[in-house]
């Protein structure tokens, strides 16, 4: 241990987000004996966060604007649970430069990068400005401050189509629009704006000329409690539908060593200009052998489970003792990734109907047990899948020697999975996995778009599902008549009462 870094006390930690990741990091602060507090929204008090939370205080009505994006509403609630830290997760304000300092401002350790950091790498225009001026490759663009749509058409003339509009102060596909005519930019431009206020609270976007056979390849950054910058190698997130990310890998089987060293060099280096701290995500879109830097994501990652599988950290514990001034690299830090993960994003919507989302009362859920098999997820049994935020379930996340047995073992997995009282994407994952491109892992970020763009083609009529569907209650009735005659069969909270996804 360095000396000169002093220790930071924390005994309790306030997380500042929801679902999985909230369970996630209430496990790590398990581990390192820290109590936690659960900021939460009055539509999440029935969740497996809420249950698992050593303290719990509600900030507000389901909106997020009135709660997970609400800055001042998170801080009195971490300080009226007497927290030392907040923990803000993934997506809501995890990369606001203004919500990290305002936790510092009252007297919170922030647990991810300093202020500074987020605000000139997470905020995607100044990022790439800060790339350019490091020499970086950049997708050509427009990152200018005349944000007026009038300006942003005339640059999607110059650019040429197709054309992406991002919002600058956010990730995960929202605020992001693609423009493939002149007539739709106007559109394309004022809804991307929209979408990025409503999420992130700025309107502010960029745009980009759109690779139409690219890949996308992502870089696990880390910066220790003396600045020391590493890479953590690399993740496959070219599986996206609608720019959302649905399935991940670690390490990408696109890369040869000499490409994986050179943009794992490019990774550290932007994180080094800022003296990064904390986790951290550098994005790259990859097409004919070239690299491109397309953003630096100043936060967890959903998908950072694959990387802990394949490298063996844990980075939310690395993150929480960073934050405490007890994480720095030493030369045994060197990492080398062995055998192969696969994360899956299981979502509560309908496959058969284009994804729409699937609310409601989950039933029964089993995730099948077996070695080196992994769930991250936010709802039991019991539990309300509402309409008020993401409707992902949980994360499936696999390990195997190599890349063929870790999809087979995929595979098998959500085969074995069960999940009753709402439809689940499980599949169309299976689909996916099953489909060429991506078992020889030529996938790019339009595979979806190519191959699965509506979803998939139901295998049973209406009278089909509805046939099975009464078989199947049917059988379950007699069951339990048989071992308890005085059962009520007429539970309308069955899960035998609807039809959770195609057989």
């Amino acid at each position: 241990m360095n000396n000169s870094v002093k220790n930071k006390e924390i005994k309790t930690v306030a997380i500042a987000n929801r679902g999985e990741v909230a369970v996630r990091i209430i496990k790590a602060c398990e581990e390192l004996g820290l109590a936690s507090v659960l900021l939460h929204s009055e539509a999440d008090v029935n969740s497996r966060a809420f249950r698992m939370a050593t303290h719990k205080i509600c900030i507000g009505p389901s909106p997020t604007s009135e709660s997970y994006l609400n800055i001042q509403a998170n801080i009195q609630g971490a300080l009226a649970a007497g927290a030392d830290a907040v923990h803000p997760g993934f997506g809501f304000l995890s990369e606001n430069a203004d919500f990290a300092q305002a936790c510092i401002d009252a007297g919170l350790v922030f647990i991810g990068p300093s202020p500074d950091s987020i605000r000139r790498l997470g905020d995607k225009i100044s990022c790439k400005a800060l790339a350019q001026q490091a020499g970086l490759p950049l997708v050509p663009g427009y990152q200018g401050d005349d944000q007026s749509v009038a300006r942003l058409i005339s640059e999607v003339e110059k650019i040429g189509l197709p054309v992406i509009v991002k919002a600058a102060a956010g990730g995960g596909g929202r605020g992001m629009k693609l423009i493939q005519n002149s007539t739709e930019a106007k559109d394309q431009i004022e809804s991307a704006k929209r979408e990025a206020l409503s999420a992130f609270g700025s309107e502010k976007v960029f745009l980009e000329k759109y690779l139409d056979r690219a890949k996308h390849i992502e870089f696990q950054i880390f910066g220790d409690c003396t600045g020391q910058v590493q890479h953590l190698f690399d993740r496959e997130c070219s599986v996206q539908r609608r720019h959302q990310k649905i399935i991940e890998e670690a390490t990408s089987p696109s890369l040869t060593d000499d490409l994986r060293k050179q943009m794992g060099a490019a990774a550290v280096a932007i994180g080094q200009l800022v003296n990064y701290k904390s986790a951290g995500t550098v994005e790259f879109l990859l097409q004919d052998g070239k690299f491109y830097l397309l953003e630096v994501n100043t936060r967890l990652q959903v998908e950072h489970p694959v990387t802990e599988e394949v490298v063996g950290v844990d980075l939310v514990k690395m993150q929480i003792l960073t934050a405490m001034n007890k994480f720095i690299f030493t030369d045994l830090d060197v990492r080398i990734p062995r055998g192969h993960s696969i994360e899956c994003r299981v979502y509560a919507e309908n496959p058969y109907m284009g994804g729409v989302p699937s609310t409601g009362l989950l039933g029964k859920v089993i995730w099948p047990e077996g070695p080196r098999r992994r769930y991250e997820f936010g709802f039991d049994q019991g539990d309300t899948i509402t309409a008020f935020y993401d409707p992902m379930i949980a994360k499936v996340i696999v390990w195997d020697e190599n890349r063929l047995r870790a999809i087979e073992k995929m595979i098998r997995v959500l085969k074995d999975a069960v999940v009753f009282g709402v439809h689940t994407n499980i599949p169309y994952l299976i689909e996916i996995l099953s489909h060429e491109d991506f078992v020889n892992g030529t996938m790019t970020t339009r595979f979806i778009e190519k191959n699965f763009a509506e979803g998939l083609k139901s295998r049973h009529n209406e009278e089909d599902r509805k046939k099975i569907s009464r078989e199947i209650y049917k059988n379950i009735v007699v069951q339990k008549s048989a071992v308890n005659p005085t059962a009520n069969n007429n539970s309308v909270n069955s899960p035998w009462l609807s039809y959770w996804r195609n057989i």
